[in-house]
């Protein structure tokens, strides 16, 4: 039998991604505006869990030091 290689745990990509805010509420203090919920855990680990699919409303932040 082989081993298969453990994967490390990746980071949210939710941190970079233009559509996930911080809400004010203590119990759901993560959110996503393009899917329209907020979460106690990172909106992208919510849609993996629930669509058993990486996020496909991931958009990247734009760089504010990259000129237009």
């Amino acid at each position: 039998m082989t081993k298969r290689p453990q994967q490390q745990p990746q980071k949210a990509p939710c941190l970079s991604c233009r559509h996930y805010f911080v809400t004010w509420d203590p119990g759901r203090p993560y959110g996503c505006r393009a899917f329209g919920f907020k979460s106690s855990t990172m909106p992208c680990r919510e849609v993996q869990g629930a669509s058993n699919m990486i996020c496909l409303k991931y958009e990247e932040k734009p760089d504010p030091k990259r000129p237009r």
